[in-house]
């Protein structure tokens, strides 16, 4: 006997995304003999895939940008509104969706005035070290080019953000890189790279001190910026330790260091505040944005600055070459400013950015209780819906969990209809790190399910 069963409806398109898709940060050799995951549907924190399977998404999106949810229907009108309007013009001008959205963002960013648009992370990190460069050939007879970046930080996937990425994995193979980038040590104390008879303050002030101790070994007439994620996201989960920003403000100040913030992870909300700086009291002269700034219903980028550096651009007219001469193509497209301009309504509206923090703290607080049962987790660290949980196969040497075991957790969290995120070809030996980043407007049911899920897959894998 057979079953006249009804035909997927899917299966053309997964046919021919397996034919013809070349899959992100994917080994294909699999999809020789079984299909790829082809996700079809999305409404709140839920999606399912094209065999009908739904799941619980604690990655927004699986890179932390769906910050508002799926299925945000009067984000997509507003886009289709925007583009039967204007669709686009080259950003050699203004459109009315780029005015308004600069205007709302700039209230949110105190000391902070001009928005320049783009496409991606990795574009708008590129415009701000640009600018960088030409404010080092205005001011400083070209001399302060060096642009200095973190280890375990990520800047994006080009060659020239490569150049600034402090993830030896991701780096692998694709050199040579651009001249003038320099690396900086990391500041996670969990894995501390000084001891307590190391330095005489906190290990934030410490970790802080080993930057300008790069600055004084390459000269200080040499570095023209300091490019830093508020909180190191495939790094690790990192939140830098009492001390540290307020020394990493000073130094820059006593170096006449551009300072850099790459928000395009923590930016919009992420961790309870508009953006991750905040939490911090810090003056950056450049912040780049992109994930969260529309929740993936559009793609936008901004690289946002200080009017002293738009001035810089401007102070000479009768020079041709005087103001910052780049340009992006579909930074022109209205679709992106018009999802911007509602995505930021929504956080608004529903306040989600208390919603974060109350939920970010539940989530805080359900780790820590799975760290009481669970040896292998080593370390819990984050910042509102933004949060880590190191896996270790000891934890009193803190000797890293094997990366295949980190995986084993996460399919089997898969498996249970729950999809959370690890570091994953990142760093040799280190990609052990956990990542839960649920949406902003996540229930408390919702984080139950998270760590419940996690809690079963720790045991199965772990014991």
């Amino acid at each position: 006997m057979t079953l006249d069963l009804p035909a997927n409806p899917n299966a053309a398109a997964v046919a021919a995304d397996r034919a013809h898709v070349w899959h992100h940060l994917t080994q294909h050799k699999p999809f020789e003999t079984r299909d790829p995951r082809v996700f079809v549907k999305g409404q709140g924190l839920r999606v399912w895939d094209a065999e009908g399977r739904q799941f619980l998404d604690g990655v927004s999106g699986g890179v932390w940008t769906v910050n508002v949810g799926y299925g945000r229907a009067r984000i997509a009108q507003a886009v289709a509104h925007a583009l039967t309007e204007m669709n686009f013009f080259a950003q050699t001008t203004g459109s009315v969706p780029g005015a308004q959205f600069a205007e709302k963002l700039i209230s949110r960013m105190p000391g902070m005035s001009r928005v320049y648009y783009g496409n991606s992370g990795t574009e708008v990190n590129e415009k701000a070290w640009k600018m960088i460069r030409q404010i080092a050939v205005k001011r400083h007879g070209g001399r302060k080019s060096k642009i200095l970046f973190r280890e375990r930080d990520y800047h994006g996937a080009s060659i020239t953000a490569l150049s600034a990425c402090g993830q030896g994995q991701r780096v692998r193979d694709y050199g040579p890189f651009t001249p003038g980038f320099v690396e900086v040590p990391h500041c996670l104390e969990y894995r501390a790279q000084w001891g307590e008879g190391d330095h005489a303050g906190s290990y934030g002030e410490r970790a802080a001190d080993a930057i300008e101790e790069v600055i004084l070994r390459e000269g200080p007439d040499t570095i023209g910026a300091l490019c830093l994620e508020p909180i190191t996201a495939g790094g690790g989960v990192i939140t830098p330790p009492m001390g540290y920003w307020e020394r990493v403000q000073q130094i820059c100040a006593k170096y006449d260091i551009l300072l850099h913030l790459d928000e395009v992870v923590c930016g919009l909300g992420r961790t309870g505040t508009w953006f991750g700086y905040q939490h911090y009291g810090l003056k950056p002269d450049f912040v780049t944005m992109a994930k969260g700034v529309a929740s993936g219903y559009a793609a936008v980028a901004c690289l946002v600055t200080t009017e002293e550096v738009f001035d810089t651009f401007k102070d000479a007219p009768e020079d041709e070459m005087s103001h910052f001469r780049d340009i992006s193509t579909y930074a022109g497209c209205t679709a992106g400013p018009a999802a911007a301009l509602e995505n930021m309504a929504i956080i608004e509206e529903e306040n989600l950015l208390e919603n974060t923090r109350n939920m970010g703290d539940r989530l805080m607080d359900n780790l820590r209780a799975l760290q009481e049962n669970h040896a292998a987790i080593g370390d819990v660290r984050g910042k509102g819906l933004f949060c880590g949980a190191e896996l270790v196969a000891d934890r009193s040497t803190r000797a890293p969990l094997a990366e295949a075991q980190v995986q084993r957790v996460l399919a089997e969290c898969q498996a249970r209809g729950v999809l959370i995120g690890s570091t994953a070809r990142a760093m040799q030996g280190l990609n052990n790190t956990l990542c839960l980043a649920p949406s902003l407007c996540v229930s408390a049911d919702e984080i139950d399910e998270i760590t419940s899920t996690l809690d079963q897959a720790l045991t199965r894998v772990l014991g």
